[in-house]
């Protein structure tokens, strides 16, 4: 049995795929089984993968599931004590897997670590900026804002993810932004500050290009997290006040796009969080109609 278990998910990205799964192959750490989940391409993955086809357990979805579903197929087929994330886009530097079993090996006390990142886009180089800043030990609070952290870049134990639930299917982006918030609230996060995946940006077919209104999915992550009781009264508040935030930063542009009862909806949510609602209420908005419909982006809707 591998110590750990590497989910590289992809679909229609033939055009990344080999290098994604060079960059994996090309770790200095080689005590890992490989999973390729394919979410129901229909383009060349089957032939691009021929090569390398012996050195990777290869399953294929009949149907186009979203990325949660796929992880989530990687997780359960595999049997590593501790499981890795590459999406077919990225890539990684090949110390990644070593440095992150060092960092564990080394600070007993935590079971997940994530890295730093290079970022990528169109062929050229960017700079992170100030809000992408990252933290370790128990951050739950730096997770608020935004997706702090990329799912390429993660390593976790498989008890952290039995214990808190793998990624949520019923979000088609947003899925890791709900996950480390249901980790960060509960265990310490590791963080090297070494760049050791490339992410690269820039494609259409990005979840963060595809979708509109992704804090809307914030949102119910948020609302998620606050209703499951595991949050402290100091990540309570912390949490709330995000939450009151991304209501009104969405409500405002519900406004500027005349859909009046969504903005309603959305900016009666904190109040009714502060009356200290029981958990079917909590229920009764996360099954609302404004969180079950997801909108793609007009270049998407065109196609």
């Amino acid at each position: 049995m591998s110590t750990v278990s590497v989910i590289l998910t992809t679909y229609n990205r033939d055009r990344f795929l080999p290098e994604a799964i060079q960059s994996i192959l090309a770790q200095d750490y080689q005590d890992f089984e490989l999973f390729l989940i394919d979410d129901g391409s229909t383009d060349n993955t089957w032939k691009k993968i021929q090569p390398y086809h012996h050195l990777l357990t290869y399953i294929r979805h009949t149907s186009n599931k979203g990325i949660s579903a796929a992880r989530n197929t990687g997780i359960r087929n595999s049997s590593g004590k501790l499981i890795c994330f590459l999406d077919s886009d990225d890539l990684w530097e090949n110390k990644k897997l070593s440095s992150q079993i060092t960092f564990l090996q080394k600070n007993s006390g935590y079971q997940i670590v994530y890295t730093n990142e290079t970022w990528l886009r169109d062929g050229s180089w960017l700079n992170q900026k100030s809000k992408h800043k990252k933290f370790s030990g128990y951050i739950f609070d730096k997770l608020l804002p935004l997706c702090l952290i990329s799912a390429s870049s993660i390593m976790v134990s498989r008890q952290i993810l039995d214990q808190t639930g793998y990624f949520d299917e019923s979000f088609p982006a947003c899925e890791d932004y709900d996950l480390w918030l249901r980790i960060g609230c509960r265990f310490p996060i590791g963080y090297l500050e070494d760049r050791l995946i490339i992410k690269r940006g820039g494609h259409k077919d990005q979840l963060s290009q595809k979708y509109v209104g992704l804090d809307k999915l914030r949102i119910k992550a948020l609302l998620k997290v606050i209703s499951q009781g595991d949050l402290t009264s100091l990540q309570m508040k912390a949490a709330k006040e995000a939450l009151k935030k991304k209501c009104g930063v969405y409500g405002s542009g519900c406004l500027h796009h005349q859909k009046e009862d969504e903005r309603t909806f959305f900016l009666s949510i904190p109040e009714k969080i502060d009356s200290k609602i029981g958990t079917d209420d909590f229920q009764k908005l996360l099954q609302s109609p404004f969180f079950l419909h997801h909108t793609l982006k007009e270049t998407e809707n065109a196609k």
